[in-house]
């Protein structure tokens, strides 16, 4: 360092993410340096974790982590569209390509990496772009603007974010790997492939193994991609995306020592060969690795900035463990994924219906986590890294921690992580730096985030730091909130009562009124359920329709490839002849997939989304009425047939079973709500397992409540017994609304019941006693939805507008030719990736039907 009477001159050549971090430490760690940044681009650092949200909605400003005003207030000097091509170590000087020169003390390379563009013939034409950028992601959009067909190369981390940038400008989206499986550095071959299926069923193709030899023109699009195998994909855009290359061209040039494959090398306090030079970021090699996450980037940038003020910080390696969404798919991966280790042993969990995968390294003696692999559901990941980054030993029955509904698994709360537990590893902060903000004063999340910056990197840690932070605060006496996020600082509950109190009506007016920000994942799909419990209005609504998953949005629920499954509500289970022969000529006429299920409903698979209205039509002319098997809503009433045709039977099951489904038909909840109704205690229907059972008696009817099946079954509880039929309705009113205005998000009638103090009979006290004195509001709000009750299927098959929604893509009514079936059994069924390799004559192509 230079005397104090002088600055240190720091010059920072590069200001994405990392360079940026490491302005706002230097800046934060008060050293006597004059700060100057030297950016490539036109712009200020900004997020390239979420470029994707540009293509839905998002603007450059949302994604800019700085302004010039910010850095003129911490008296830093920044020139953009400063590209530097020479460093003069003898003087201490870059030049730039404008030929400004710059004199240093310290001099701190964040130049990044570029994108690796294979060198196949015709890559440089004018729609062959990469995704890297804002630039990039305009040029990309106004290529999208005149194409159909989008192809991106590189099935890793970038190239599926890529596909998700594309697939949300309205292309027909494909993806094209080398490897034989996509994100192969991440996940093991089994994960790949559920992965695959997953993005797949989102409607972007993926074509692993492939090697492209030349880009021609094409004969039906703009391009033509020709395989070494032999076979062709044509496109009218290709963004590459197969991986990056440290932008080590100035080190190069400035004979600072590289890898042999590239990278500036750096030592553990990121300092290069020349002792006034860093390097930080994908453009530092470090042990012979390049660290591609941005995590590690802000390690090296604090680790630079400690050598820099005179600290013993160091630079050890770094996690790359990581959890994300991809096009809405979670994925985790940590540690050796692949079981690299020696003597490692793996437990693996596959539902393959539901799309989940999840597997468990651990060490030859079963005691230590190695690694894992999720795909599907990552509600296990937090749980399993602190096993992994702090040797935290393994129950007795490790599978326990993957598998769903295990009674055995253990909760490794936050009590348990130790101080120097890793929280959140994009800033390195530990449990015991959030231990310390608390000591400090801080008194909440926000106060913890803001003290530590903890969570303000990708967000993926968000839910373990609340559970630090409550644990920390209950232990101090601090009550702890309940929001429900941070956007909304209520409970679902209060979310809920404010809805209902003040005639709120859609999510904007909430928001405004009750919230800050723009809202998230978590509070768009509550208030969106609230607002249909509430008032039963129309979910496609413009106002409603950002708030709805993706099975909502279509009516129907999401196959696995791509194609939708159309459910008409059967009341009761009772069909007549003409109905079936009407849902037999539109499974014909539309080639559909048709079985009857355990809920006594007919489910026709394999319609496309623009055959959606069409499908509908027929069957509201009929006399159907949709089913809302895509809702959380009420399912289904089964039913025996119960004294109308059983010599068992006691009570009118099916009438009954019709007259429940047919009052609380379009009722959403905060999970999905199955009925049944059996005519005597032999229970053919099997009414215990159901959130709402009745069970037939001489005197009347039992009540059961709060059962499931699925995952996790739970044998329902008798509630009450030899009940009339009004009493028994009117105690399901109550039941139901209860539990509609005080369960959690996405909870089941089960947990809610088990979760109430006093179980229940505290819900027996409230349903039966009133110990609430709100039954007469209960039974009141009931009456408003049954009344406020509409087909979806019916409304928007009258709505010009909403039907325009249902169309494969958005800039073209063509159909998607890549949905492929063949025959088995005499019906139709998804081709599997085999069948497809095979060879179309094999094939049903959807477009024939």
């Amino acid at each position: 360092m230079t005397s104090l009477d002088s600055k240190t001159q720091i010059v920072v050549v590069g200001n994405g993410m990392v360079g940026h971090h490491f302005v706002e430490q230097l800046h934060q760690s008060d050293a006597n340096v004059e700060i100057t940044v030297l950016c490539g681009e036109s712009r200020l650092a900004y997020d390239r974790v979420y470029l994707s949200s540009f293509f839905s909605g998002a603007s450059a400003d949302d994604l800019a982590l700085t302004t010039p005003a910010q850095y003129a207030e911490w008296g830093v000097n920044v020139v953009t569209n400063a590209l530097v091509t020479d460093i003069d170590r003898d003087n201490n000087k870059v030049t730039t390509s404008e030929g400004q020169v710059f004199s240093y003390d310290k001099l701190v390379l964040a130049t990044g990496s570029y994108p690796f563009v294979p060198p196949i013939p015709g890559n440089d034409q004018e729609h062959c772009l990469v995704y890297r950028t804002i630039d990039d992601l305009l040029a990309i959009e106004a290529s999208a603007a005149v194409s159909k067909v989008g192809v991106v190369v590189g099935g890793g981390l970038l190239g599926l974010e890529a596909a998700n940038a594309l697939k949300q400008a309205g292309l027909d989206t494909h993806v094209v790997e080398f490897a034989p499986q996509l994100m192969a550095v991440q996940l093991d071959q089994a994960g790949g492939n559920v992965l695959k299926d997953k993005i797949e069923a989102l409607g972007v193709t993926v074509h692993t193994q492939k090697a492209t030899q030349t880009i021609e023109a094409g004969d039906t699009c703009r391009y033509k991609m020709v395989f070494a195998d032999g076979t062709a994909l044509e496109t009218d855009m290709i963004l590459f995306s197969a991986g990056i290359r440290p932008s080590d061209q100035l080190g190069r040039k400035s004979a600072l020592t590289l890898g042999e494959r590239g990278g500036i090398v750096i030592d553990n306090h990121c300092v290069t060969s020349d002792p006034n030079i860093y390097a930080v970021g994908e453009c530092a090699l470090w042990d012979n690795k390049i660290f591609g996450l941005v995590a590690p980037g802000y390690t090296m940038a604090r680790t630079a900035v400690s050598h820099i003020t005179g600290g013993d910080a160091e630079f050890a390696g770094a996690d790359m463990s990581t959890k994300l969404k991809l096009m809405g798919v979670e994925v985790g991966s940590i540690g050796d994924a692949h079981e690299r280790t020696d003597g490692a042993l793996s437990y693996t969990y596959l539902n393959q219906p539901e799309g989940v995968y999840k597997k468990l390294v651990v060490d030859s003696e079963q005691k230590y986590v190695l690694g894992a692999v999720l795909v599907g559901d990552t509600s296990d990941y937090d749980t399993l890294l602190q096993y992994a980054l702090n040797n935290i030993e393994l129950p007795e029955h490790p599978e326990s921690l993957i598998l769903p509904s295990s009674d055995a698994a253990p909760a490794l709360g936050a009590d348990a992580l130790p101080d120097t537990a890793s929280i959140c590893s994009c800033l390195n902060v530990t449990k015991g730096d959030i231990v310390s903000a608390i000591e400090g004063g801080c008194c909440s999340v926000g106060d913890v985030k803001g003290e530590t910056k903890a969570s303000t990197g990708c967000g993926g840690c968000a839910a373990l730091l609340k559970n630090v932070v409550d644990s920390e605060l209950e232990k101090r006496g601090v009550e702890v909130s309940k929001a429900i996020c941070e956007h909304f600082n209520y409970t679902r509950q209060e979310l809920f009562h404010i809805v209902k109190v003040n005639g709120i009506r859609t999510f904007d007016e909430l928001l405004e009124q009750h919230g800050e920000g723009l809202g998230c994942e978590i509070c768009k799909p509550a208030v969106g359920s609230i607002l249909a419990s509430v008032y039963n209005d129309y979910i496609l609504k413009s106002s409603h329709l950002p708030l709805q998953d993706t099975n909502d949005i279509y009516l129907g629920n999401m196959q696995k490839d791509g194609t939708y499954s159309v459910v008409p509500r059967v009341p009761g289970g009772e069909i007549t002849p003409e109905k079936l022969i009407l849902l037999g000529e539109v499974a014909k006429e539309y080639n559909l997939y048709t079985k009857i299920t355990g809920g006594q409903r007919i489910d026709l698979f394999g319609a496309r989304v623009e055959q959606l209205p069409d499908i509908w039509e027929k069957l509201v002319a009929g006399g159907f009425e949709t089913g809302h098997a895509y809702a959380k809503a009420l399912r289904t009433v089964k039913s025996c047939v119960g004294s109308t045709w059983c010599r068992y039977g006691v009570q009118d099951s099916v009438g009954t079973a019709i007259d429940l489904e047919n009052r609380y038909k379009g009722l959403r909840a905060p999970h999905k709500i199955k009925f049944a109704v059996s005519g005597c205690t032999r229970e053919c229907a099997e009414a215990q397992s159901k959130d709402i059972g009745v069970i037939a008696t001489e005197q009347g009817w039992n009540l059961y409540v709060c059962g499931n099946g699925g995952m996790k079954p739970r044998h329902a509880d008798l509630f009450a017994t030899d009940l009339d039929t009004e009493t028994l309705i009117k105690y399901i009113d109550r039941v139901l609304m209860f539990y509609v205005k005080t369960a959690d998000r996405l909870q089941r009638t089960s947990v809610w019941m088990d979760n109430l103090e006093g179980g229940l009979a505290y819900l027996q006290d409230v349903v039966i006693n009133d110990a609430l004195g709100i039954n007469s509001e209960l039974e009141a709000q009931m009456d408003a939805v049954v009344d406020a009750y509409q087909c979806e299927w019916k409304t928007t098959i009258e709505n010009p507008e909403s039907r325009k929604r249902f169309r494969q893509f958005v800039n073209s009514n063509a159909s998607d030719t890549n949905i492929q079936f063949v025959s088995e059994r005499g019906q139709v069924r998804p081709a599997t990736e085999a069948e497809k390799v095979a060879g179309k004559d094999q094939f049903i192509p959807v477009s024939m039907v």
